[in-house]
């Protein structure tokens, strides 16, 4: 977890949802909530919660600090039964309604109402985060870019994304095999980024996952 990381409980519709915010350094030193220098607002969605996923995984906290880097205001939060979230695990539905409520949450701070909104997710966060993204479309509301990581295409219906997403998976996931995210990507057009000997935590590759994403984003 970043030094600066703030976290806080917010009211959700089970209980309360507990959420990590990051500033970019140029918005923290200026004071206030960074929405005046900020390039937009970012949710990213953590692994498994059954499975010791949390919003300190090391992927997650890894998207959280290249959109940071890329001048974004990071939003994270826990899901069902991990840390001060509230309630039980409900397989990705009530998990929804639950990032629906951290994004009404992210706009009304003052001055990120209007900022532009990514969605990144790793592993059960992108199958939560591909349907959320859908109720936001069918809402009219408008996704900049969303970043998947080690999605989960072979154990949960992952929703079709935009065409921009950024896919990045592992040769060697062991969780999530490589042939099923091709067989998701596929009938979408979706290129599929590979990190060569990564596995599915992307251990000793993290530094790679930053530089796509930070290459993607030039």
């Amino acid at each position: 977890m970043n030094v600066h990381t703030k976290k806080y409980t917010i009211d959700g519709p089970v209980g309360k949802i507990e959420v990590a915010l990051d500033l970019p350094d140029d918005a923290r030193e200026a004071g206030g909530n960074g929405a005046a220098t900020a390039r937009g607002i970012a949710l990213v969605a953590h692994p498994h919660p059954l499975y010791g996923g949390s919003l300190d995984n090391k992927v997650a906290q890894t998207l959280a600090r290249t959109l940071v880097g890329l001048n974004y205001i990071v939003y994270r939060a826990n899901f069902r039964g991990v840390g001060l979230t509230e309630g039980e695990h409900d397989e990705g539905k009530g998990e929804q309604d639950d990032l629906l409520a951290v994004l009404a949450h992210m706009r009304a701070q003052p001055g990120q109402q209007q900022l532009p909104l990514v969605l990144a997710g790793f592993s059960f966060g992108t199958f939560v985060l591909s349907h959320v993204a859908a109720r936001l479309r069918d809402a009219g509301e408008t996704i900049e870019r969303m970043v998947f990581v080690g999605t989960a295409a072979s154990n949960w219906n992952v929703a079709p994304v935009p065409e921009s997403t950024i896919v990045i998976h592992g040769e060697n996931d062991e969780t999530v095999p490589i042939l099923s995210v091709y067989e998701w990507a596929r009938p979408q057009e979706l290129p599929v980024i590979v990190i060569p000997g990564a596995e599915h935590f992307l251990h000793r590759k993290l530094h790679i996952l930053k530089r796509i994403i930070v290459d993607a984003w030039r």
